[in-house]
């Protein structure tokens, strides 16, 4: 029951908002995405269309969650974890606004290292140099493969994550994205170029684990949109006559907010068993500071 709970509760891995990647990835495989007769050999024509494409996707989530929290400011501050909004004339980010500074990097550099590993996945799958699986033989085995995929991701996440956050790592790439400390729906895929090539780089499982095409392509379009309501930087979404719906991304918003907790999902406790897990507690900061070996002195802010 614990399993079947993660898998299909409420807000559990599959619902609702991984079911939405899911349907996102089959359309855009069923009606956005060039044959792959036509991918054996690059050309700037179907490559720019899946290029086109993502871009219209990210925009379009990104874009639509960051107008309706920031510009029209629909909920005002209720249910924000920061009270402040965005930056708008600071010298740290791309001109001194941090919204465009954030739109820059998710779709002229994000966008792009996206598109190059699915280009280059698509070619490799039209030219039979990765391990096909056809959807029409083994109906069973692609529908668990799109389950696993999410755990595909979750895994390659975390320990890439990490391994960002290693002093030159840091240094050279992910202080970028971390520049980012109140975060927005466009921060979440604001990132430096190397770090982009290490986030896509777990559709490579891909090319090792028989799969179809779109369980490629539901890995790239996963990374590519998540982030968008898991840096929303509000816990809650108001919809109508003060109903709201749990975004969830308290989680990762404490790790904006303390760079040495949270580097994986909540939903797979993998920070809970490798010891990096921070619930916003009292407890949970002191057990990070003495981690860290920064001391037990400040305690972090209440839980939600």
């Amino acid at each position: 029951m614990p399993i079947l709970k993660l898998l299909f509760g409420y807000e559990g891995l599959l619902w609702p908002k991984n079911a939405l990647y899911m349907v996102a990835a089959v359309v855009a495989w069923v009606f956005l995405t060039p044959d792959l007769s036509r991918t054996t050999s690059f050309s700037v024509g179907w490559i720019g269309e899946i290029y086109l494409r993502n871009v219209a996707f990210v925009t379009l989530l990104s874009g639509s969650l960051h107008l309706r929290l920031y510009v029209q400011r629909a909920q005002g501050r209720k249910y924000k974890f920061n009270p402040r909004w965005l930056s708008s004339n600071n010298k740290a980010f791309l001109f001194k606004n941090q919204a465009w500074d954030n739109m820059f990097w998710s779709v002229i550099s994000g966008c792009l290292v996206w598109t190059a590993f699915e280009a280059v996945t698509l070619w490799a799958y039209a030219n039979e140099l990765l391990p096909y699986v056809s959807w029409r033989e083994h109906p069973v085995y692609c529908v668990l493969m799109m389950v696993a995929v999410l755990f595909m991701r979750q895994l390659h996440f975390y320990w890439t994550h990490r391994i960002l956050h290693w002093s030159w790592l840091y240094r050279s790439a992910h202080y970028l994205h971390h520049k980012n400390v109140n975060i927005g729906p466009w921060s979440g895929l604001s990132m430096h170029p190397i770090e982009h090539l290490i986030y896509f780089s777990g559709v490579l499982l891909h090319w090792v684990i028989p799969s179809h095409p779109l369980h490629a392509m539901f890995h790239l379009m996963h990374a590519g949109l998540a982030p968008a309501a898991g840096h929303a930087g509000f816990h809650k979404f108001v919809i109508k006559n003060e109903r709201a719906i749990k975004n969830g991304s308290y989680f990762h918003y404490l790790h904006h907010r303390f760079f040495e907790c949270n580097f994986g999902d909540e939903l797979v406790p993998l920070d809970k068993w490798f010891g990096s897990f921070h619930d916003g507690s009292p407890e949970a900061h002191t057990a990070m500071r003495v981690r860290s070996r920064i001391g037990p002195q400040q305690v972090g802010p209440q839980k939600h």
